[in-house]
């Protein structure tokens, strides 16, 4: 029997995401959201199946609570930096005489941009087409039908180091699930948190995630460019167990708690007790301190994606701005510093644009606009659109207002 499910699968360095939908009556419920922690994972890849496989197996027998149907149909997101974009081109002749263009010259052009050659160790995640062009003539979505002698597609070719997806494939085969599609992180982000008309005036997507930070970013509704960094909100906690000599765990508490990404907008005069976040420590520290410690990390992290917006020609250049998601866009603040590092306008990003019903979900509006779960809701949106949960409603529509037609005078 099909399933029916979707399982939306972030594997993070420190937490996993889940989101679990289903296609019942017509309508897609959103059957449960929540977190577990992660084990066997550095920089946002598989690194020791012995640990990855068991805490694996812990989060599938939550959804396996659900339905066991669910784990046949997982959309896992790729997170490692070991992540490459390139761009590459093909041109056909159109075969008929009449010079109509038929599936087959769309399908022979398609092939033609995405035949690149990568080294052996890597593996290609997504083929994406950005454009075909008839012509000369550029930004044909479909040129079914069109007339012309030459047809060229532009494509996005996006590969990864192979060992890193290969072992994100292994365990979750092995802890009991079934990968329907990898889909690169900061894609899948963008599909539930970015809106059509920001992808038509320029926009880009940066996922602050624990130990890595990845970023996509579209204009004319056109993937230009996306990466990866090996560096995230887990380094801001870092550099404060370093600078205030206290436990990690420490570090991770005073962060959430007290940390600021904006020192500006911190008292001088605001003091931490550092005891309630470490017994053995003692004295008092200076918010504003520890708020220019996280402002510090985070700004070099802007600084990365800034610079991957000047080499795109697009730094300061994206009318709609920057949505920021992940579990480090929760430090309050970062809106304000990134504001002033990539001048441009911001935004904290949440699952947008999905007409589910959210039955089985606990505090449903709370964890739905939680920026830490839009990848995994990303993941589903984009599981969806393979499965064509979206394109029953548009034929609907489309069959309703041809009848409207019909019926006119």
């Amino acid at each position: 029997m099909a399933s029916n499910f979707i399982v939306g699968l972030d594997i993070g360095t420190s937490s996993t995401k889940v989101a679990v939908a289903e296609m019942s009556g017509g309508r897609v419920v959103l059957r449960a959201l929540f977190k577990e922690p992660s084990a066997g994972m550095r920089r946002g890849s598989v690194n020791d199946l012995s640990e990855a496989v068991p805490a694996l197996m812990k989060t599938f027998e939550k959804i396996k609570s659900i339905s066991k149907s669910a784990l046949r149909k997982i959309y896992v997101n790729v997170g490692t930096p070991e992540v490459k974009a390139q761009h590459s081109k093909g041109i056909v002749a159109v075969s008929r005489v009449d010079n109509e263009i038929y599936q087959d010259d769309i399908d022979r052009v398609t092939k033609a941009s995405q035949a690149i050659t990568i080294a052996p160790n890597r593996i290609i995640v997504h083929n994406i087409t950005r454009e075909f062009i008839v012509d000369g003539v550029p930004d044909i979505s479909n040129p079914l039908g069109l007339s012309g002698n030459r047809l060229e597609a532009s494509s996005l070719i996006i590969d990864a180091f192979a060992p890193h997806v290969k072992n994100l494939m292994r365990a979750v085969e092995m802890a009991g699930g079934s990968i329907a599609a990898s889909v690169f992180g900061p894609i899948a982000s963008a599909r539930a948190a970015v809106s059509k008309k920001q992808k038509e005036l320029g926009v880009v997507l940066i996922d602050i995630g624990s130990a890595t930070t990845g970023f996509s970013v579209y204009e004319e509704d056109k993937l230009l460019g996306t990466h990866t960094f090996p560096v995230g909100s887990g380094n801001v906690t870092n550099d404060l167990a370093v600078g205030l000599k206290i436990p990690v765990a420490a570090a991770e508490a005073l962060k959430l708690h007290h940390g600021h990404a904006y020192s500006r907008d911190v008292g001088q005069k605001e003091v931490v007790d550092l005891k309630k976040f470490s017994p053995e420590s003692r004295g008092t520290v200076s918010r504003r301190f520890v708020s220019e410690i996280a402002e510090s990390r985070l700004a070099e992290i802007l600084e990365f994606v800034n610079n991957e917006l000047k080499l795109l020609g697009k730094s300061g250049g994206l009318p709609g701005g920057a949505v920021i998601t992940g579990g480090g866009a929760k430090i309050p603040g970062l809106t304000e510093l990134a504001k002033q590092e990539l001048k441009l306008a911001t935004q904290i990003g949440f699952a947008i644009g999905a007409n589910w019903l959210k039955d089985g979900v606990s505090n449903p509006e709370e964890t739905v606009e939680d920026p830490e779960f839009v990848n995994a809701l990303g993941l589903v949106l984009w599981g969806g659109d393979n499965e064509g949960w979206w394109e029953e409603k548009e034929s609907s529509l489309f069959d309703f207002k041809k009848i409207v037609r019909s019926l006119l005078p």
